[in-house]
C-alpha cells in the first residue's frame, strides 16, 4: 500500500472523487482521500492522501489557498459562474479601471459570504446544490472567511483576470457575484484554476496520466509526499529509547521522555522514536504537566517493525 500524499493536477470536467476514484484503480487501494473540493469547471492544485496520510486530509483542507480568476462583469447567473442560467445582464461601458479597482481592493480582509445554491455545503443533511437543481431557494447562513490579498492581474472590462489568496471556506464564485453586486452590474465566474492549496503549487502537480505511467513503471514513490512534511514547520523532537514503546501506543509522557526541547505553551510538535521515525503529533499539556498525543500517523506494520 502506498502511503504519502500526492499534489495532483485536477482537469477540467474530473469532480474531485473522480480524480480519487481514478487513483484508486491506479495504485490499487482503496485507502485514498481528496482535501477539498473543485468544481468540474475548476482545475488546478488537488492534493491526495493515500494511506496512513489520510489522517491528515482534513487538516489540509482547512489550510489557505489561492487561485487565478476571471471575472465577468454585467452578467448574472443562478451558479454564479457562467455554467448557469444567465438571470439577467447590464451595460458595463460606464465602469472604468480606477472604479473597478477599487471596488476589488475593498473585498481584502476578515468579511461575511452566503454560501451560493450551487455548492456541496449541507444544509439539514442534504447539500445545496441538491435544493438548487430542484429550484427550492434555502436560507444560508453567513460564513466568516479572509481575503488575504487579491492582486489584479489583467483588465480588460468587463473581464478582470485575478488572483485571490484566500482562507478556507471561500468561494471564489461567490466573490465574483459579490463584486458585481458593489459595481451595480453583477458579475461571474468565467474560469477558475487553483494555484495553491495547503503549501502545494500548481508548478509540482502531477497529472493523471503522468501519475497512471510512474505507477506502471514502478517508480510511484518518487512522487508521494511523506506525512511529516505537512508539519515541516512545526518543532520536532526525539524522545529517549526507553520511551519508544510508549510513544508508539500515543501513551501519555512525561516532559523528560523526549531528548529535545519542546514547545510548552500547548503547540503541537513532531514526536520521533529515538531512531528518528516519526510517530506523530503531540503536545504539552501544561495542567498535567505531561506531553499528549494529538494524531498518530504511523501504522501497525511500522510498529511491529520497530518493536522488533
Amino acid at each position: 500500500m502506498y502511503h504519502g500524499i500526492i499534489n495532483v493536477y485536477k482537469e477540467k470536467g474530473m469532480t474531485s472523487f473522480d480524480v480519487v476514484a481514478k487513483l484508486r484503480k491506479i495504485c490499487g487501494q482503496k485507502k485514498i482521500g481528496h482535501t477539498g473540493t473543485l468544481d468540474p469547471d475548476a482545475e488546478g492544485v488537488l492534493p491526495v492522501c493515500l494511506g496512513k496520510a489520510t489522517k491528515v486530509c482534513d487538516l489540509l483542507t482547512d489550510r489557505d489557498k489561492e487561485y487565478i480568476t476571471v471575472l465577468r462583469l454585467g452578467v448574472e447567473t443562478d451558479t454564479q459562474d457562467l455554467t448557469g442560467n444567465v438571470i439577467r445582464e447590464k451595460d458595463t461601458s460606464g465602469l472604468d479601471s480606477a472604479e473597478v479597482t477599487e471596488v476589488i481592493r475593498s473585498f481584502v480582509g476578515v468579511q461575511e459570504q452566503i454560501p451560493p445554491m450551487f455548492s456541496a455545503k449541507k444544509v439539514n443533511g442534504k447539500k445545496l446544490y441538491e435544493y438548487a437543481r430542484e429550484g427550492v431557494e434555502v436560507k444560508r447562513k453567513s460564513e466568516t472567511i479572509t481575503i488575504y490579498g487579491i492582486d489584479i492581474l489583467d483588465m480588460n472590462l468587463p473581464e478582470v483576470r485575478l488572483r485571490v489568496a484566500c482562507s478556507k471556506g471561500t468561494y471564489i464564485r461567490t466573490l465574483c457575484h459579490d463584486i458585481g453586486q458593489k459595481l451595480g452590474v453583477g458579475g461571474a465566474m468565467a474560469s477558475l484554476v487553483r494555484t495553491k492549496a495547503a503549501g502545494y503549487a500548481i508548478e509540482q502537480a502531477h497529472r493523471l496520466d503522468e501519475i497512471a505511467a510512474m505507477a506502471e513503471q514502478g517508480t510511484l514513490d518518487e512522487l508521494l509526499q511523506p506525512v511529516e512534511d505537512v508539519f515541516k514547520d512545526l518543532p520536532g523532537s526525539c524522545c529517549r529509547p526507553e520511551y519508544d514503546m510508549p510513544l508508539l501506543n500515543g501513551s501519555k509522557l512525561p516532559m523528560e521522555a523526549f531528548a529535545g526541547e519542546i514547545p510548552k505553551d500547548g503547540t503541537s510538535f513532531r514526536a520521533y522514536t529515538a531512531d528518528g521515525v516519526f510517530v506523530g503529533l503531540y503536545y504539552y499539556c501544561a495542567d498535567e504537566g505531561t506531553c499528549r498525543v494529538r494524531k498518530l500517523f504511523i501504522d501497525e506494520t511500522t510498529k511491529q517493525l520497530i518493536r522488533k
